[in-house]
Formats: C-alpha cells, structure tokens, sequence
C-alpha cells in the first residue's frame, strides 16, 4: 500500500478548497437537474388493476401510522434451507436491471448482505407495468420486497446470499435522487483494480478523499466502510468487556475545563460563562482524581480535542480516546500487564468475530493479519536506541523518536522478534507529560511507555506523580500555570496510592489493525484543521 506524506504542503491545502468549491456548484447544478427529472416521474401509462402490488409509499403510511404486522427479515439470514418461504425485506435498490418489457432485476442491499430479486410479468400477480415501475427505480432508494425464496441452479454472482426473491410485491419507501454526487461502484474500487483497467486501457473513476468526506453520507455504505466501522464498534466493545471484567468502572469526565490537561499541546480555548476555558485533550487529570476517590481501577471511552495543525495521516483534531487508570501495588509492570492482556485479546477477538468485516476491508484495501506474539515483546527505549545504532540510526538517546525513526524500528523489531505489536517503555523525562514518575535509579528516565502497531505509537502510558510537592515542580518546569490545575494537585493532598494508565486512539487502533494508510478511513466524520463538516 501506497503511505501518505506527514504533512501536506500549503499549495495543496489550497487546492483541497478549491475543490470542495467546485463540489458544492457540482452538486447544486445536479439538484437542478433532479428536481426537473422527479416533476417528470412516470404516471402509469394505463389503469392498473394490480396496482396495489408496488408504487411509492405515501408519506402519511410512513408517520408511524401503524404497528408491523408481518415480521421483516433480514437480508443476511436469507439462506439456501429457507426455500419456498414468503419473505418481506427491506433494503436499498443496489443495481436495477430491466430485461425487456416483461422482467427485471433488483439487488436489494441491507447491512452489507445482499440478494437479488426478480419481478417478472405474471398474470393475476405481477403487471408490465410493475415490472416497468421496478426498472425506473432510483439506485440506493430503500425499497420494500415481498415474495417467494427460490434458489437458482447456478452461483449467484452479484449478491452474498445465495438464493432469490420472486417478487409479487414491490414498494418505494424513500426514493433517492436520480444521479448521486457519487457512485458506489466507484467508490468501492481497490486501487488494484484501477491500475489493471488503466493497463487494459480503459479509465475507471477514482473517488478522491475530500470527494468521499464531503459526501461521506453515501461513502460510508461501500463494503469497506461497513467493515471499518463495524470492526470499531468491537474494538471498543471489547476494550469495555475486558476491562469491567478486570474490575474497572466506567467514568465519564468533563470535556470543559479550566486549564489544559497536558502540557506541550494546543487546546482549543472558548469563554465559559466570561472565564477563559478550553476543550480537554485527555481525561487525565480527572481520571486521576477518580483514582483518588478510591474507585481503585477505572476506564473512560470519550471525545479527545487537540487543536494542533497536523496535516498528517495519522493526526486528528477531534478522536475517540479509550482511557484507563489504575492503582499500583509495586510496579508500573503492573500497567504494562493490563496492556498485553486486553490487545492481545481484542486481536483475538477481532481475528475470530470480524472475519467477514475484515475480508471486505481487504478486498479495497489489502493488507497482511497483524502479527503479533501470546506474550508481548517487551524492550526499553535504550534498548531501541541500541538496536537503530546497530543498524546505522543515530538518534539523541534523550530525545523522543520521530516518525520515521519510529517505523524503521518497527521493520527492526519485526525481523529480530517476528512481531508487529510490542511495548517500549522506560522513556527519557524530558519527552514525557509533567505527571510522569521519573525513575528511582535514574532521574533522566521514567516510568512510562508506548506501545506500538506496524511501527507506529498507538499507546501511551506511565506511572503518575501522586506526591503534591513533585507534581508542582513538574508542572512548573513545562510552564504550566500551576493555579489552572490546583484542584487536580489538591487532591493528591488528601492521600493518593500510587498509580499509573494509558491512552489509546480508537481510529488509530483500527487504522493499524486493518493496515490502512489514512486515519480518516477509521473516523465517521473526521475532524481536521481544515475540515469540520460534514
């Protein structure tokens, strides 16, 4: 897979926005055209007396008019032992093909599964004019299909499920416009298969990036994307279910605070109530403070702001953090355990539960399983630095790895240990938030980890400062106003344990899981310093 730069050079941000402005003239000169197509929707051409069996749903029978009287199926448990049943499914017109006057093809799409379904002319049953109805139907409108499972003597090639609707009666629930800004078709095509066309010589459309966030709404519905978002929803599904069975609670803290949260990043500021505050970039301090409050062990899954101009691959301004905070009875060894445990799982269980999720991610984006061990590699930072000297990387042994450092370290720990996931910790203090313990043998150094996927940091953590006076010190020696965070260091007056967590990015977990080389592919509707809609 082809990776994008870090960071994008200021030309092209122009003409990001120039682009989306010719989108938006595109599209309403489109809407134009649409509006006049809709006035000419087809009236029958002559009385039907089997009109009752389709047409378009009138709106007053979709204002919850009445309860469902027969049960809907759904379009994935349509399977080849359900022969002869009569069905009713709901669903988009993904294709619609017309075969002369007297027959014609729907596939109907629900929730990534797909069946085809046929209407053809039947006396008593199934009019022309139905069939004539079904082929003018608009791509992506969601349809009602009622009819008979028949299972075809040959494959099915266009549709998952492997069997058919005959149809007797078909309904428009929402009809979708005409001609859509874009196509699904196109925007479902792996870069492999636009290369061939273009060897072949022939030119198939490639859907750009601001093309697919601007019209996010329908790129969402490709296969892939069912299958990125689908496999997040179980990221942090899984994060939840091992941590409360660890015993953690689930907190939710403030996004409104009064300082900022971490030292060395950019907030967003706003006026609360005429006081200066600002936009949380982690729940730290507060998740610190439940700490205190003797809940012992707790988690959060909540919105992280930074306001940083990171024009990269792999920065947002707005994400999803899964955090963690725990006491320590000895060792922030302790914190590391909690890590190796709950990844090694969660790859487990997506490796057994997504599979179908995964296979339609690779199919438009190929990428190779992750590669990871039962226990995880374990090294300290001078042991990488060790290892990229011997391979010819000088890098300052107290300063924090780079980008690319980062990667090639990941190529080196892959061929020495045959792992793609493993934990760096025992970071220099300098690069590290002021609420890092510092090490008892070594004050340069702390008690703090990452923990990397495919040579890229997915996880930071440590052990926290829990004495007061240290913590002031800390906070003052990285600039922060220590009068913004007095209620966070007066806590730590009352009695603290000793304690330590991490945090992880949701989209970066699933970006470097699925081998994907944008974390806009894993973020519903990102949020970067030049985009803030849809």
């Amino acid at each position: 897979m082809s990776s994008e730069a870090d960071a994008l050079p200021l030309e092209q941000l122009k003409v990001s926005k120039k682009a989306a402005k010719k989108e938006e003239a595109k599209l309403e000169k489109l809407r134009r055209r649409q509006e006049a197509s809709s006035a000419a929707a087809a009236a029958p051409d002559e009385e039907d007396p089997l009109a009752g069996n389709y047409g378009e749903v009138p709106m007053r029978e979709l204002q919850s008019k009445e309860e469902v009287r027969e049960p809907y199926t759904a379009v994935g448990a349509l399977a080849e032992e359900r022969k002869d049943e009569v069905v009713l499914v709901r669903g988009r017109a993904q294709t619609i093909r017309a075969v002369g006057k007297k027959m014609a093809f729907v596939v109907v799409r629900e929730k990534g599964f797909t069946v085809q379904c046929v209407v053809t002319e039947k006396e008593g049953l199934v009019s022309r004019q139905m069939v004539k109805f079904v082929a003018s139907l608009n791509r992506e409108s969601i349809v009602d299909v009622h009819g008979s499972l028949t299972v075809p003597s040959s494959p099915i090639k266009g549709a998952t499920q492997q069997v058919e609707i005959q149809v007797s009666k078909i309904y428009c629930v929402n009809k979708a416009l005409p001609t859509l800004p874009i196509n699904l078709e196109d925007a479902a095509r792996s870069e492999a298969e636009i290369e061939k066309a273009l060897q072949a010589g022939e030119q198939l459309v490639r859907v750009n990036q601001d093309t697919r966030l601007n019209f996010r709404v329908l790129d969402i519905r490709t296969p892939a994307n069912q299958g990125i978002f689908r496999i997040q929803s179980q990221v942090s599904n899984i994060f939840r279910q091992f941590l409360l069975s660890e015993g953690f609670i689930e907190i939710h803290t403030p996004k409104l605070i009064a300082g900022s949260s971490e030292g060395g990043s950019a907030v967003f500021k706003l006026d609360y109530k005429g006081r200066p505050a600002c936009l949380a970039q982690s729940p730290q301090l507060h998740k610190q403070m439940a700490i205190c409050g003797d809940f012992g062990r707790v988690f959060e899954i909540g919105p992280v702001f930074r306001a940083e101009d990171s024009f990269t691959h792999r920065h947002l301004c707005e994400f999803t953090g899964l955090d963690v905070e725990m006491e320590i009875k000895k060792h922030y060894f302790e914190v590391m355990d909690i890590v190796d445990q709950l990844f090694v799982a969660m790859f487990d269980s997506l490796n057994a539960s997504c599979k179908k999720e995964l296979e339609a991610v690779g199919r438009q984006y190929p990428f190779e399983p992750l590669k990871y061990l039962r226990k995880t590699l374990r090294l300290t930072f001078q042991e990488g630095v060790e290892m990229l000297k011997d391979a010819g990387i000088e890098i300052d042994p107290f300063g924090d790895l780079s980008t690319e450092v980062e990667r090639k370290l990941g190529q080196l720990v892959l061929e020495k240990y045959g792992t793609e996931f493993y934990i760096l910790h025992r970071y220099p203090l300098a690069v590290r938030p002021f609420y890092t313990m510092p090490c008892y043998d070594d004050p340069a150094y702390s008690n703090s980890f990452d923990v990397f996927i495919r040579g890229e940091e997915i996880i930071s953590g440590a052990q926290r400062v829990h004495v007061p006076e240290l913590l002031t010190k800390r906070a003052e020696a990285v600039g922060i106003d220590v009068k913004t965070i007095e209620t966070y260091i007066d806590s730590f007056r009352y009695g603290a344990p000793p304690h330590g967590g991490f945090g992880v990015g949701l989209e970066r977990v699933v970006m470097l899981f699925c081998g994907l080389n944008n974390i806009r592919k894993t973020s519903l509707f990102p949020r970067d310093p030049l985009r803030i809609s849809p």
